[in-house]
């Protein structure tokens, strides 16, 4: 018979499982709801799945290379412990390859990828109840280069925060020096240009208040916030940061050394923006001893 979308998801909702297990799950019981959730479970699927509320914001981060194309991803797990695991590593790569390799340019169509004949979102149900902990692909993002230009990419702590570049005139190396320079200083723009007027704006509500509570006149508070702005925006901008390697210079004196110019950079780090859980094992303890 044929399975309706509206079913997978109301399956979906209700087991928590990836959309191609849900559908197989329909197909194998004739649509019936209640058999399917007992196909999941007999399969481990269900059970991976009830791992997904669970917090990974550890993990990897990793940056690919094939010829003009580059791929920028991180997959997740819950412990440090895991993600310093061969397996984990090695499923990292496998994963990596696989997107690199499809024409996939997003998260959703990357967990569509097929891996030894199953799609991702399914090999990383699968890793969860190998594994033991909630897999999870987090960000995936396609980077591609015209033949002028390089790519630079950097790997730091091993896999716990990535960078990549792509620098028009320069020969490789060059291309990762600037890579490691954002992987360390992680700029947030690329230079004022890029920077939205609200953001600007509301940084210079900040420093004026800041200068009025310092007790500065009002007179010259208009002079102050226009020298404290100009210095907070070159910090942030890449192009007008001192670079890493060589501090008598900036990123963009150093670029233009070599003829060259950068296009576009991108920095991910293991976790960012997830909110960790905090755990309390003396809390913990106690709430057994007195259970």
């Amino acid at each position: 018979m044929a399975i309706s979308a509206k079913l997978v998801k109301e399956l979906r909702n209700k087991t928590g499982a990836g959309m191609m297990d849900c559908k197989k799950a329909l197909t194998a019981t004739d649509g019936d709801i209640e058999k399917a959730v007992d196909w999941l479970r007999e399969k481990g699927i269900a059970k991976a799945a009830k791992k997904q509320s669970r917090i990974a914001a550890e993990g990897l981060v990793s940056v690919m290379v094939n010829g003009n194309e580059s791929l920028v991803f991180e997959l997740n797990c819950e412990t440090d412990f895991v993600a310093k695991n061969d397996n984990f590593r090695a499923l990292t790569d496998k994963v990596g390859t696989a997107i690199l390799n499809s024409k996939a340019t997003n998260l959703e169509e990357a967990l569509q990828v097929e891996l030894d004949g199953k799609a991702l979102e399914t090999i990383l149900v699968e890793s969860t109840m190998t594994i033991g902990e909630k897999i999870s692909l987090r960000r995936v993002t396609r980077i591609v280069k015209e033949d002028s230009a390089s790519f630079g990419a950097y790997t730091h702590m091993g896999g716990k925060i990535v960078a990549l570049t792509v620098v028009e005139g320069v020969d490789q190396e060059a291309a990762k020096d600037v890579a490691m320079h954002v992987a360390a200083i992680n700029p947030k723009y690329m230079s004022s240009a890029d920077i939205s007027e609200d953001v600007i704006e509301h940084e210079r509500q900040v420093l004026t208040n800041e200068a009025l509570n310092e007790g500065k006149p009002a007179n010259i508070v208009e002079k102050m916030v226009v020298g404290r702005l100009n210095k907070y925006l070159k910090e942030i901008c890449l192009v007008n940061q001192p670079f890493v390697k060589d501090p008598d210079l900036t990123v963009e004196k150093f670029v233009k050394a070599k003829n060259g110019k950068i296009v576009s950079f991108l920095r991910l780090e293991v976790g960012e923006g997830i909110e960790k859980r905090v755990e309390d094992f003396a809390s913990e303890v106690m709430s057994q001893v007195n259970a």
